[in-house]
């Protein structure tokens, strides 16, 4: 039978909101395909910059590990490295972990594509570059488990030297990533593609919906970050098609250098046309939705957005959720609804028409054609007659054609 790692939680009460932090380390724990087995909670006046709690706490949660055996300990929040070393020594030489640690393990078990693995590499690296001191000689001793993969023990054993160079060569791999990206951003552009990005805090069901609208057959999972590398499919719309895009999820403090690692991921959203930002009805939508979008600012966000609430299949007054669009993903309802808010987001920026084009010219159309989004098409004695809808910015190119255009 496999040994799974149990890991005991120390939590920092510093405001009201240690409680959902708290439950956020216990599915983390899970996602990283550990067991939870207790938690000592410590009120924080002050922090002691060597252990950051004080030695009378650490004594009493030595005591209270006395009857476990190869506990892993995970302080819920951020240690330098002399304080995850101190409290290590304080308790018994066990093997300790801060919440980044946990976060870039469950990480380094996601990435799937080339450009997911270098951004883990890389963020494991800056993060352990400055903790090399001592750092190497613990996890040797302790071995394997959380905290572990990914670059694993290989880079902690080499010298500073060899990880800047690592960490320089990393950085270039994921610059050309991102020239290929843009180069595909400006592709979609040039040929009137519209993007849609699902966004929002993790284990809310943006996979679950992107199979729902696109039937891409995504992994879902009740897990935490089950989704890391951004998935593409097409989809269409009210008639219309567009490029849906699935993005990591969010959570409460993750670590500023964790962000912009994965900031080449989120520029599927950060670029995108309309982004939805999706909650959880059974979880704390508000701080969801404000989580997600004050993380997307920081990165420079400024699209327009619609909020979604999914899991409300069995939420019987949605009165209160008067500005999000209600859904079921699972269940495929509200999904009608979400199509017409999307549909009437683009509308601003699009024309209804109706296209003329004499038989003369039906082969020279063919280049315009990427440019219209296509509804019908019928032959008559003028010509080819297509029903449509075109982004205004390509009017002007199109005058000729237009039989009418919706009030243009």
């Amino acid at each position: 039978m496999e040994n799974i790692e149990k890991v005991y939680i120390i939590q920092p009460r510093t405001d009201d909101n240690y409680k959902v932090l708290h439950d956020e380390a216990v599915a983390l724990i899970e996602s990283a395909g550990a067991a939870y087995c207790g938690t000592a909670y410590q009120t924080i006046k002050k922090v002691n910059p060597a252990t950051y709690l004080g030695s009378g706490k650490l004594e009493h949660i030595r005591e209270l590990l006395s009857g476990l055996d190869d506990v892993t300990i995970l302080f819920n929040g951020s240690l330098s490295p002399s304080q995850t070393l101190n409290i290590s020594a304080a308790l018994d030489n066990r093997k300790v972990i801060d919440r980044t640690t946990l976060i870039l393990d469950i990480f380094a078990s996601r990435a799937t594509s080339s450009e997911g693995k270098i951004q883990v590499e890389l963020a494991q690296l800056k993060y352990i570059y400055p903790r090399l001191k001592g750092k190497g000689e613990a996890l040797s001793r302790l071995g394997g488990g959380i905290g572990s993969r990914g670059p694993g023990e290989t880079q902690l054993e080499t010298d500073r030297r060899h990880i800047r160079t690592r960490i320089k060569y990393l950085e270039a791999r994921l610059e050309e990533t991102e020239q290929r990206r843009k180069l595909a951003v400006e592709r979609r552009a040039k040929n009137n593609i519209k993007t849609i990005a699902l966004v929002g805090y993790t284990n809310t069901g943006k996979s679950t919906l992107m199979n729902a609208l696109t039937g891409a057959g995504v992994e879902e999972r009740d897990a935490l970050f089950a989704t890391l590398d951004p998935t593409a499919r097409k989809v269409k719309l009210g008639g219309v098609e567009y490029i849906l895009v699935d993005t990591v999820g969010f959570l409460q403090d993750l670590p500023h250098d964790l962000i912009e690692a994965f900031k080449s991921t989120l520029e599927s959203a950060l670029n995108c046309d309309l982004a939805l930002i999706v909650c959880d009805a059974h979880g704390d939508y508000d701080m969801q939705f404000k989580t997600s979008l004050g993380t997307l600012e920081e990165l420079g966000f400024d699209r327009p957005y619609i909020k979604v609430l999914n899991k409300c299949e069995d939420v019987e007054d949605l009165t209160p959720f008067s500005d999000f669009v209600c859904i079921s993903a699972k269940f495929k309802r509200g999904l009608d609804e979400l199509e017409n808010r999307i549909a009437s987001k683009f509308k601003v920026s699009y024309a209804d028409c109706t296209l003329v084009i004499p038989y003369s010219e039906i082969s020279s159309f063919n280049e315009y054609e990427r440019l219209i989004n296509e509804k019908s098409r019928k032959y008559d004695e003028n010509g080819l007659n297509v029903q449509c809808s075109v982004d205004r910015i390509y009017i002007p190119k199109l005058k000729r054609f237009i039989k009418s255009d919706g009030g243009q």
